[in-house]
């Protein structure tokens, strides 16, 4: 039976190979930080994590994390409206929404989740979900699921946003919906122009903040804190798993009937075990540190501030951020594998990105920046980026 699929699986693998497009995973033995240690045993210095804040190892995230292993064991062995629900839960629900101002949480295995499972019980055939061309690929298959009109605009494209709530008229109901930060390329949505015309038109507004939440906004509030538009956006989602200790565990929050809704008919909240006590306890933790102080913020910003000024003075060719996200353009993919595998050999760990994951003929390395690194470690990664760049001819 299995034969001729086997067969099948074999030749795409081989063509995946032949074309330099193979995955290679890795291997951490250590805990995740700044500086990591590989299986060979080589000690690199790491970036390309979502560990924005630097949080992933944070003693103070471990002791909570620990605390509620104490209190509460190890699982919930439940979804939530059967017996999955804790004190803690709803305890970190209420931090979520107390953090981004809005009025209610609903806690998800992942993002990926709280993006799929959003849009199939808000909205129907009469209804119309415009999204952004660079949307995650949670938020599109989420779409996918919902029996919805779908209408798309160019990325970041407010005039071509507005033709297409022009087409989404005659729906019953419009929402736009977008990431807060491009995850591929670095750039923040301008949110504040998406609601201004969504009130226009009479449109919902979604933001997508796993990429943007801790880390855009001067106290890392995300975008509706940057644009001065708290409470202004309909839902938000998000993860715990980047900035936010980097363990595991999505949102949405926002208004709270569309909450109240999705508790009742979310399907991946629904059919989903409820997230674990320690991750739940470390996230309520990690968010009265965020009410506590911005100093990781303001560290990432100077560290993200002087890692871009540093490559575009090399020569390197970067998307224009405003995150922290330095997307390095070398737009062909063999070479981007290349770069990594040299980077890797001077004590950088990156990886390099290319299609199907990014567009044809735009192979990058995408560096992300993190609060835990020092001074040493981005002059370290600048100078092995300039050895690298002249050895494969990117810098002329």
């Amino acid at each position: 039976m299995y034969g001729k699929i086997r067969e099948h699986l074999q030749n795409e693998l081989s063509g995946i190979r032949e074309a330099g497009l193979y995955k290679n995973e890795r291997i951490i033995t250590s805990a995740q930080d700044a500086v990591i240690k590989l299986d060979s045993g080589q000690v690199v210095l790491n970036f390309c994590a979502n560990n924005y804040l630097g949080l992933s190892n944070h003693p103070e995230l471990i002791r909570a994390a620990k605390s509620a292993l104490d209190s509460h064991g190890f699982g919930m062995s439940s979804v939530r409206f059967i017996c999955g629900t804790t004190d803690l839960h709803k305890e970190l629900e209420c931090q979520i929404a107390g953090f981004f101002g809005t009025e209610d949480t609903i806690l998800y295995a992942a993002c990926f989740d709280a993006n799929g499972g959003v849009f199939e019980p808000l909205f129907s055939e009469e209804d119309a979900i415009i999204s952004d061309s660079l949307n995650h690929a949670s938020i599109i298959d989420g779409v996918r699921l919902s029996k919805a009109r779908r209408f798309r605009y160019n990325n970041a494209d407010m005039a071509d946003l507005e033709v297409q709530l022009q087409k989404a008229l005659d729906a019953r109901f419009r929402i736009v919906v977008t990431d807060g930060v491009f995850s591929m390329d670095g750039n923040v949505a301008p949110v504040d122009e998406i609601v201004r015309l969504a009130r226009k038109y009479d449109a919902l507004v979604m933001v997508d903040e796993c990429h943007s939440a801790g880390v855009v906004g001067e106290t890392g509030r995300g975008v509706t804190e940057k644009f001065n538009i708290r409470g202004e956006v309909d839902i938000i989602t998000g993860t715990l798993g980047k900035a936010f200790g980097g363990a595991i565990g999505g949102f949405t929050t926002g208004k709270k009937e569309i909450i109240e809704l999705l508790r009742q008919r979310s399907r991946p909240y629904l059919f989903s075990n409820a997230i674990p006590p320690a991750v739940v306890g470390a996230g309520i933790r990690m968010f009265e540190m965020m009410a506590e102080t911005s100093e990781l913020q303001s560290r990432l910003h100077q560290n993200t501030e002087y890692f871009v000024t540093k490559i575009k003075e090399a020569g390197f060719d970067i998307k224009p951020t405003q995150s922290a996200i330095c997307a390095v353009m070398l737009y062909d993919a063999k070479m981007s594998q290349e770069f990594a595998t040299r980077l890797l050999q001077e004590g950088i760990y990156v990886t390099g990105f290319y299609y199907p994951v990014v567009p044809q003929g735009a192979a990058r390395i995408r560096v992300q920046l993190s609060a835990a690194h020092q001074q040493e470690h981005l002059d370290q990664a600048i100078a092995a980026f300039k050895k690298v760049g002249n050895a494969l001819k990117v810098l002329q």
